[in-house]
């Protein structure tokens, strides 16, 4: 509490002056940064290295490792009450005190970015050199474009996106720099400017796959030096004078940056990373993990679902006409989608953000869809109590997040995972530079039978 009390504060102090003077790079901030972190560990593993943090019971073991505490992840922790935190910053501490692109009003990747990866909130200035640094890497080696271009339009766009990031490794100067010898305290700086690249390079990557698949022919614009990343990858896309749409990827891509370490994506970056893969194949295989039914796809459903139980229920939206399809959808045996989490056990922030995002423009209160969202919010938890096979009946940010995308005229539903796979990168690829500078070891759980489960607890 006391480190954001200070984080606010000094935002606070700065706000007359245009937030902050500081001009370091990212870079130069870690440099910074890295040492007393790696003081931090260093007292840990000396001192309190036998202090016991939990006990491991047979459930954890079979179910998952669910709510097992075995991970270092630096830059988030999710409370199951009050959600996640970035640093100790809430997501609407995080609203006030990030930076947003010129003329726009929510976070963007790069302030979040510079939030994960230092602890520190980014001056105006500091964003804006973000900005253009990753502008600059953004173009993809010609190479890749042949690779994905070659890809048959039929091939789920995740696929794609995965072969895309393991292609790019073909430049990592992490793995160069390994092959000619480097020092174990010099690896961070190496896996920094790889990440750096994957990061820059993910939405021409992202928005290549999008017009390959969705409008072949259609010639990608060039990167616009001037644009912040996501601003970017709207243009990219095709939705660049869609100002609201822009908006709406910034704040989504933010808030979907990190979500702790032991989601299926961020924890297999990290297991990949722990072998000394560079950050390209790492990213790659969380990417595969993102794509699952279980983990990325879950936004896209909820889009479905919603769709189906409007065009049964018509234009008679009222509360009881949703709570008899909501229990119908649950007497079939069937999920309500966008409901419930492994870690929350109150509604999710990042589902608040996107619902005041939507709260706050006129365009959405017309929207049928959004409106059928937030009054399934307002019916489903009491139904799921009641259902009471759920440990959280509250919405998590997937039931409204695909739906914003749809009204905003991006309408593919397989696409909506590769924008996650966009915005998980940020949290994700931090952890491997973190990993690298304190010198994190290689993950080797042990693992057992159920005749050895059963020989301990006999």
């Amino acid at each position: 509490m006391l480190r954001r009390a200070h984080l606010l504060a000094s935002v606070s102090r700065s706000n007359g002056s245009k937030r902050f003077a500081s001009t370091k790079s990212l870079k130069e901030t870690l440099q910074e940064v890295i040492p007393g972190k790696q003081e931090q560990l260093r007292k840990l593993k000396t001192e309190h290295a036998q202090a016991v943090i939990g006990d491991v019971k047979v459930e954890n073991i079979i179910g998952g490792m669910r709510g097992l505490k075995a991970m270092l992840w630096e830059a988030s922790v999710l409370d199951p009450n009050e959600g996640i935190r970035f640093h100790g910053l809430s997501i609407p501490d995080c609203r006030k005190v990030l930076p947003s692109a010129p003329g726009g009003k929510e976070i963007i990747a790069e302030s979040m970015l510079w939030l994960l990866m230092t602890g520190k909130v980014p001056s105006e200035a500091q964003t804006r050199q973000l900005s253009r640094e990753l502008a600059e890497k953004g173009e993809l080696p010609p190479f890749v474009e042949k690779l994905v271009d070659s890809l048959p339009a039929t091939l789920h766009p995740m696929t794609q996106l995965g072969i895309g990031v393991a292609a790019l490794n073909h430049d990592s100067v992490f793995q160069a720099a390994y092959e000619k010898g480097i020092k174990k305290s010099e690896y961070w700086t190496y896996m920094l400017d790889d990440c750096l690249n994957l990061i820059a390079r993910l939405p021409a990557l992202a928005a290549r796959i999008y017009l390959n698949v969705y409008q072949p022919g259609t010639p990608l614009p060039a990167i616009n030096k001037d644009l912040d990343l996501i601003g970017n990858y709207s243009t990219l896309l095709g939705f660049g004078d869609n100002h609201n749409l822009t908006e709406y990827l910034r704040l989504y891509i933010a808030l979907h940056g990190d979500h702790e370490g032991g989601n299926a994506s961020a924890h297999t970056a990290h297991l990949v990373g722990s072998t000394l893969s560079d950050p390209y194949l790492s990213y790659s295989a969380a990417l595969f993990a993102l794509a699952g039914p279980l983990h990325g796809l879950a936004n896209q459903e909820v889009l479905r679902w919603q769709f189906a139980m409007q065009e049964e229920i018509g234009s008679d939206v009222s509360h009881e006409k949703i709570k008899e399809y909501l229990w119908k959808t649950l007497k079939s045996g069937q999920v309500v989608p966008g409901y419930g989490h492994g870690v929350l056990r109150n509604p999710d922030p990042r589902f608040i953000a996107l619902q005041e995002f939507c709260d706050a423009r006129p365009e959405l209160h017309e929207s049928s869809i959004i409106q059928l969202v937030k009054k399934t919010s307002e019916v489903a938890p009491a139904v799921l109590k009641e259902h009471g096979k759920t440990k959280n009946p509250y919405p998590n940010v997937d039931a409204t997040s695909g739906c914003v995308l749809y009204h905003y005229g991006l309408k593919e539903f397989k696409y909506y995972t590769v924008i996650f796979g966009v915005s998980r990168a940020l949290g994700a690829l931090t952890q491997l530079v973190w990993a690298r500078a304190l010198g994190l070891p290689l993950e080797r759980p042990k693992s057992l039978s159920i005749d050895a489960l059963e020989k301990l607890i006999t």
